[in-house]
């Protein structure tokens, strides 16, 4: 290359030197002022400043200022099975490849396309382009434009994913929660996968260039107006043709076109329900009723069920008190069950009315919710449309031959119910129960509370004591049915009576001692003395003897002391004779008394002449 270029120089040098010599001679005066200095410094000639300036439009009119990092709009000049080349009027052409490309597969010559220039001139001099990158920072300002001027935007839902569905808006992979997709809860996400759909951005995250947008904020848009029309028309008693929106426990929402209602499961049936879904299923299309609403009517109460004829205006009038009836058990409480003997009506069976027994139980243990039941009609108020029913009515009353079955001192069988802190309820059959006071259920031992003497479910042999009709109680005897042991310990343990027995226990003031198992005797503390002095203690051995026996209030009193004091008592009293009997003999007698006197005398009488 050098060699080729010193050539070229040196055939430029011959053929200026020619051309000197063939030129005329000037005068060298006229040469100098003549002599172009700039031409000679650069070794070109020199152009015109008008030629320049035609120039310099002619570039800015047909090229582009190629800064790194611009986006401009290029020209598909031409294809290849790989790239396609674009024209932005720069000095040179721009090769993109097809890839980039790939959502736009009708890509063809003349096409216009936003390319981005990442590099105006690298180093093989080419111009290097990227569609991808310019469709990417144009999205980004489309998507913001969009956010903040609050446009609607369409977009392509291209796939599911967790709590939503990815969508492309403007070449953007944005975020579409599945609560944003409709007003109406969505059960079925992959009917909008490939569909093109209307969205509004809601919110962007420049840190992390997320995206959301929602088609749910255009639905509402409309539906805010049309709720607003159809508030204003709103009227109580109005019927009005809604969409079952969403069923919940308590109740069922009725989308009325824009405005949701609520229907209570209360209002859906003149029956009773356990559920709405019984009665209503989603999507469903009904005819409701309005009840009443709040003053800005953002609550409206509906019902179904007023759209029917209520059950009890519909009961026919051949129903009366005393008619059987049969009816389902839907509700059953503590103190009753409820029977709807026709549909939406319904009558109160209470537990009292269950069975003649006078002793209440729950209502559970006669019936079960969807039994089948006869009942009897007892009371009926249209008026309230209340209806008490009855079962023990289909039974006969057995309190009716009651002086027959169980007359005074009759003995029967019956089963401990129930007791209190007085005695206990035996039940002799269905319906018929009797009271055994705590007095009665035994001669012998002292009861405290019943639970001492039996328990519920025992059997116990009874004695009717008295009968009362019209009341309707009967008074029992348990231990009328045995011989009272009393009669026959007034003998065996009568006053005065000693017995052999120990010590059972120790009290405050005495102690107790067990003759047998009927009678338990109390020994007061002073009677407790042994003969030594000292006291008996629990479980010794010894005789007492009895000092009190009180056959009517249970009564046993004895006395360990009483054996030897009784016996001392006695030895005095044998000392005492025999004292007074030496006592006899020993006494002078009234001769003797008057020889001792007549011998004083005579004493005296001496000693008196001897002075």
């Amino acid at each position: 290359m050098a060699e080729e270029k010193q050539n070229v120089e040196v055939e430029e040098t011959a053929a200026a030197q020619v051309k000197e010599e063939t030129q005329p001679q000037q005068d060298p005066q006229e040469f100098l002022e003549n002599f172009d200095w700039d031409k000679y410094e650069e070794g070109i000639e020199r152009v015109e400043d008008s030629k320049l300036k035609e120039f310099e439009t002619l570039v800015e009119e047909n090229f582009v200022d190629t800064a790194d990092e611009e986006v401009v709009e290029g020209e598909v000049v031409h294809m290849t099975d790989r790239e396609a080349i674009i024209d932005i009027n720069a000095k040179s052409e721009g090769v993109i490849s097809l890839n980039e490309f790939r959502y736009n597969p009708d890509l063809k010559v003349g096409d216009k396309v936003e390319v981005l220039i990442d590099i105006r001139e690298d180093k093989t001099g080419q111009l290097v382009l990227s569609h991808r990158k310019a469709r990417t920072i144009k999205a980004w300002e489309r998507v913001n434009n969009a956010h903040d001027k609050e446009e609607i935007v369409t977009g392509f839902v291209k796939c599911r994913t967790k709590g939503g569905m990815i969508v492309d808006v403007f070449g953007i992979e944005a975020f579409l929660p599945g609560s944003q997709i409709d007003v109406k809860p969505i059960r079925d996400y992959d009917q909008y996968v490939g569909k093109t759909m209307e969205f509004k951005v809601v919110k962007i995250n420049h840190e992390f260039k997320n995206v959301v947008v929602s088609h749910k904020a255009l639905i509402e848009a409309d539906i805010e107006e049309q709720k607003k029309e159809i508030i204003g028309q709103l009227e109580k008693g109005q019927v009005l043709e809604g969409i079952v929106k969403n069923i919940t426990s308590y109740g069922v929402f009725i989308d009325l076109g824009g405005v949701d209602g609520l229907v209570h499961i209360t209002d859906l049936s003149w029956s009773r329900i356990n559920h709405p879904n019984e009665v209503v299923e989603l999507d469903q299309k009904l005819n409701v009723v309005i009840l009443d609403f709040d003053d800005n009517k953002s609550r409206i109460q509906l019902g179904l069920k007023q759209l029917e004829k209520h059950p009890w205006d519909a009961l026919g009038d051949e129903i009366k008190v005393g008619d059987k009836v049969k009816g389902k058990v839907v509700v059953i409480a503590d103190y009753g069950a409820f029977i709807e003997v026709a549909e939406g009506v319904e009558g109160l069976i209470h537990v009292s009315e269950m069975s003649w027994s006078t002793h209440l139980r729950s209502a559970q243990d006669f019936v079960n919710v969807g039994d089948e039941v006869e009942a009897v009609v007892l009371t009926l108020d249209r008026e309230d449309r209340k209806m008490s029913l009855g079962i023990k009515q289909l039974t006969p009353d057995p309190w009716t031959d009651i002086t027959s079955k169980y007359p005074v001192g009759s003995r029967h069988k019956g089963i401990v119910r129930n007791f209190t802190n007085f005695g206990v309820f035996v039940e002799l059959e269905e319906g018929i129960d009797g009271l055994i006071y705590i007095s009665d259920l035994s001669w012998t031992k002292k009861i405290k509370h019943p639970s001492e003497f039996v328990t519920v479910g025992d059997t116990l042999e009874v004695e009717v004591l008295e009968l009362d009709v019209d009341g309707r109680k009967l008074s029992l005897g348990h231990k009328q049915t045995t011989e009272n042991p009393w009669d026959k310990y007034s003998e065996e343990f009568a006053e005065g009576t000693i017995h052999k027995a120990a010590i059972a226990e120790v009290v405050d003031k005495g102690a107790t001692i067990n003759f047998n198992e009927d009678i338990v005797g109390f020994v007061p503390q002073r009677h407790m003395e042994k003969e030594d002095g000292k006291k008996l203690v629990k479980g010794e051995e010894a005789e007492f003897k009895i000092i009190e026996f009180n056959k009517d209030f249970k009564r046993v009193v004895a006395s360990h002391t009483a054996i030897f004091r009784e016996q001392e008592d006695r030895n005095v009293k044998a000392a005492a004779k025999k004292r007074a009997a030496s006592s006899d003999e020993a006494a002078p007698t009234l001769g003797d008394a008057n020889s001792a006197l007549q011998a004083l005398k005579d004493k005296m009488e001496a000693d008196s002449k001897k002075k």
